[in-house]
């Protein structure tokens, strides 16, 4: 198995030749493994190589001025976690990881490359970007539209949906390695109103969220709380089905 897998089986796979595939592995300059909690990438800082992430968590977020941090995104394995540098040559965020991680690097002059030599390749890289994009406006409604146990569900659930699209649940359960702290950071919460909203979840039969691990017990339960729908990802049906009844 290539470095790649999990990006072409979230985002694609069997829309890409083996040519293509080959093509997108031999950009990679090289992988690197980087500790927990440790910035890859600093605001403003000029950037010439796109990250791949290949197992781990890592995300992006801003740092307020009273020292509190707010998480803009979760990425899971197969995420081109910086694709938006390629173009705009400089970040306007923070990226580090969650736990340790290991990453593949790809120069932007090998992106150049792609987008002249392979552009159904290069189709699925702007694609990735787009879904990043369609998971920004998701998070805006979420901040913006619902209470504490809804931000949580709606968060769980698309981490699910995307963990599942890379063959990474098991029976209901999925790596989650944020704390409390990080998922009020995702979600616009205090520590106390998670830890609070978390218990209520567990106590109802609908989710265990803890020690590093998600456990759904009601996924469609879980859905109908966060207002979830996964149609933003653009994934095969999950196993929330309709939300309306």
């Amino acid at each position: 198995m290539g470095v790649t897998d999990d990006f072409l089986r979230e985002r694609g796979r069997g829309l890409l030749s083996h040519d293509e595939i080959a093509v997108l592995e031999g950009a990679i300059d090289r992988v690197e493994t980087f500790p927990a909690r440790t910035a890859i990438t600093r605001r403003g800082d000029r950037v010439r190589e796109s990250t791949l992430l290949i197992e781990g968590a890592m995300c992006r977020y801003l740092d307020a001025r009273d020292g509190f941090r707010q998480l803009l995104a979760y990425h899971v394995p197969g995420d081109f976690v910086d694709m938006h540098g390629y173009t705009l040559h400089r970040l306007d965020h923070d990226v580090a990881t969650i736990v340790e991680s290991r990453v593949a690097m790809v120069p932007h002059d090998r992106i150049d490359a792609i987008m002249r030599d392979a552009p159904r390749l290069a189709k699925m890289l702007w694609r990735s970007t787009l879904l990043d994009a369609a998971m920004h406006r998701e998070w805006i409604f979420r901040l913006g539209r619902l209470d504490a146990a809804g931000r949580i569900a709606h968060f769980v659930c698309e981490v699910q949906a995307r963990m599942e699209a890379i063959g990474r649940v098991k029976d209901g359960a999925f790596a989650l390695p944020l704390t409390q702290q990080d998922i009020g950071e995702a979600c616009g919460l205090t520590s106390v109103h998670v830890n609070r909203t978390l218990r209520r979840l567990r106590e109802e039969g609908v989710a265990d969220i803890g020690r590093g691990e998600a456990r759904i017990a009601d996924p469609r339960q879980l859905a109908r709380i966060g207002e979830f729908d996964a149609d933003y990802l653009y994934l095969d049906d999950g196993p929330w089905g309709d939300t309306d009844d």
